[in-house]
């Protein structure tokens, strides 16, 4: 008996011959396997380049925390020219591990429809990442151009990551 190194047993003879031919067709068809994993290695790489690059955006994005919203919206008011009389701020809701929602309530009374669209539009603006997420618009009556504006406007902000207990001990590696 010979031992191949395809992991045969052959007898001496005719079929050796065969043995031996089928060791190098397993290792072509092992190469060719090789070739092709790399190849879709190769093609998925961009694929990999383009989500972390959405990661690192979203990221950029949630670095920096919203400031309190009834001062921003405030701001946001005061330079369009509306009046906000009331607001009410809400209790944050976790949206899974890492992200909070903070959401502010407000009233507009009397507002022009196109104050409004451009106060929407500095919000949704804005460098945070806040937006609205009620919006009921009621017409005022016989005056033309007025309405009431009930709007809740939510900022999310990301939690900090909590370090390892390595690092809280102060051992960095």
């Amino acid at each position: 008996l010979v031992t191949l190194a395809a992991g045969g047993f052959f007898l001496l003879g005719s079929r050796v011959r065969v043995g031996v031919t089928a060791a190098p067709h397993g290792s072509r068809s092992d190469n060719e396997a090789l070739r092709d994993a790399i190849a879709q290695i190769t093609a998925s790489r961009a694929e990999v380049e383009k989500s972390r690059a959405a990661r690192q955006a979203i990221e950029a994005r949630y670095a920096s925390p919203a400031p309190p919203l009834a001062s921003l919206l405030a701001s946001i008011a005061s330079e369009i020219g509306i009046g906000i009389p009331e607001t009410q701020d809400r209790q944050p809701v976790p949206h899974g591990k890492r992200y909070e929602e903070k959401a502010t309530r407000i009233k507009l009374q009397r507002v022009g429809m196109l104050k409004l669209a451009r106060f929407m539009e500095r919000i949704e603006q804005s460098a945070f990442p806040v937006s609205i997420t009620l919006l009921t618009i009621r017409k005022r009556g016989v005056e033309p151009d007025s309405y009431d504006v009930d709007m809740v406007v939510s900022a999310f902000e990301r939690k900090p990551d909590k370090a390892s207990p390595r690092e809280k001990a102060g051992g960095g590696e």
